[in-house]
């Protein structure tokens, strides 16, 4: 599946976005004058292949898993929160929630590495590689064929919803632990320093985040992963939920899907989905920055410009939720406004 569906991935439709523009253009408002939501419409245009979209029916994926290096201390909160928050975000009690109801979106919480057994929950997509991945500090954080099962669970999610007419997609994520496998995969993947791309996650001290970055660095000194073999960086020091949205990120390319990302733990998934096929960059949104301090070295890497700049470090997919709000509104300014002869509005003067 993974092969086949890197091969079906195609260029966005430059043709369609000039198109777009050149309308945006005509609309009653100085040229420009909407800037990026101008941009963004276009862009939206481009991936889809849409030249009149509706408002497209959105869902955010929050994939949740355990991380075997939180047994080193690297996060502020017990592995266990990670299992409690999936509970939350079924009973709707999460900020991802709150966000997504504003936007209309839908949130689809899927259960990729939770060490916890949660049998028959409704509305829980349950699609468990392992218990959690295995301490990357002292070992590979998972066998090969996990890393290709989770990719290949995202691959199918993202052609699950196409079919549903979902045609735009946000990334969220949930998993104690998950900043430091993040941290690693930046760093392998843009080249840069350790310290320079771990940032403080969940709220930690001095001391552990100085822990922190020591744990990363031997990690990448014991299994030097190759920054050109996207999956042996996910085996070797990678994550399922990271391993899971870069599949939704490939497989919502080949459908011609836009993927809104959400922060940091989106940034290292799309770095990996984009080192397996760079057409995947095509279909990418940053919905936002993040106050992570590796975010904007991904962001670098990946070409992208984020939409919002608000010092959320969340997680979830709320990031992605106010992306989605942009996006909506962007597809309402070409779809909705009149041009000038409509309007019956005097131009600018030649």
């Amino acid at each position: 599946m993974l092969e086949a569906v890197i091969r079906k991935i195609q260029p966005a439709d430059e043709a369609g976005r000039k198109k777009v523009l050149a309308k945006l253009d005509r609309l009653t408002k100085p040229v420009g004058s909407l800037g990026r939501l101008e941009e963004l419409a276009a862009d939206f245009v481009a991936m889809t292949g849409e030249e009149h979209p509706k408002v497209p029916r959105s869902a955010i994926f929050t994939f949740a898993a355990d991380h075997g290096v939180a047994e080193e201390g690297v996060s502020a909160y017990p592995s266990a929160v990670t299992a409690q928050m999936v509970f939350n975000f079924l009973s709707g009690g999460a900020a991802v929630n709150v966000l997504a109801a504003h936007v209309g979106a839908d949130v689809r919480v899927v259960d990729i590495g939770v060490a916890h057994e949660f049998g028959l929950l409704p509305g829980l997509i349950s699609r468990k590689v392992g218990l959690g991945t295995r301490n990357l500090f002292r070992e590979p954080a998972m066998a090969r064929n996990q890393a290709t099962d989770a990719l290949e669970i995202g691959i199918s999610l993202a052609y699950e919803a196409a079919r549903e007419g979902i045609s735009l997609l946000g990334t969220g994520d949930m998993g104690i632990g998950n900043t430091t496998p993040s941290a690693a995969i930046t760093a392998v993947m843009t080249g840069r320093p350790v310290a320079e791309v771990t940032g403080r996650g969940t709220g930690i001290d001095d001391a552990t985040h100085a822990r922190k970055i020591r744990v990363i660095e031997a990690a990448l000194q014991r299994h030097r992963p190759d920054p050109n073999a996207p999956l042996d960086v996910l085996t070797k020091i990678g994550g399922f939920e990271i391993a899971g949205l870069a599949g939704l990120i490939l497989g919502a390319a080949a459908n011609r899907t836009p993927v809104v990302l959400d922060g940091f733990i989106a940034g290292a998934a799309a770095l990996i989905a984009v080192r397996f096929q760079p057409l995947c960059r095509e279909y990418l949104i940053a919905s936002h920055r993040s106050a992570e301090r590796g975010h904007q070295v991904a962001l670098n890497k990946l070409g992208l410009k984020p939409l919002l700049d608000l010092d959320l470090r969340l997680g979830e997919g709320t990031g992605a939720t106010l992306g989605i709000g942009l996006v909506q509104a962007a597809i309402k300014i070409l779809t909705h406004m009149a041009t000038f002869d409509e309007a019956g509005v005097s131009d600018k003067l030649s």
